[in-house]
């Protein structure tokens, strides 16, 4: 019980702290959040945890397919804003272009024999 609080208690601390170095540099906040933190974070955990390393690889490796969907919206929020759109509607249209490019990155990834949606 004691391992579970403290990696919640890293897992929190890591995130406060770039949210708040993000308030005061858009740069380093952006470049902060940018790094694979929570990635590493759960390998760590995982080996700690002794899950093995075909785990850790897995987990990597799908991690990969799973980012590339992510990246149009780091494109589509900052234009949306620019251009007058309230924040949470922006932030809907992220999410939902992010669902759309999850599926065509899962269609891709099925011709190269990964399989992405169990």
């Amino acid at each position: 019980m004691k391992f579970i609080i403290l990696k919640y208690a890293i897992t929190a601390f890591i995130i406060v702290l770039v949210s708040e170095v993000a308030k005061r540099t858009d740069r380093l906040g952006a470049f902060l959040a940018s790094l694979p933190f929570v990635t590493i974070m759960v390998m760590i955990w995982l080996y700690i945890e002794g899950q093995g390393d075909e785990k850790i690889s897995n987990h990597a490796f799908y991690t990969f397919w799973y980012v590339i969907p992510t990246l149009p919206m780091f494109l589509a929020m900052p234009v949306l804003l620019k251009n007058g759109i309230n924040f949470w509607w922006a932030l809907t249209a992220c999410v939902g272009i992010t669902i759309i490019c999850f599926i065509l990155t899962s269609v891709i990834a099925s011709k190269f024999g990964v399989t992405l949606i169990p």
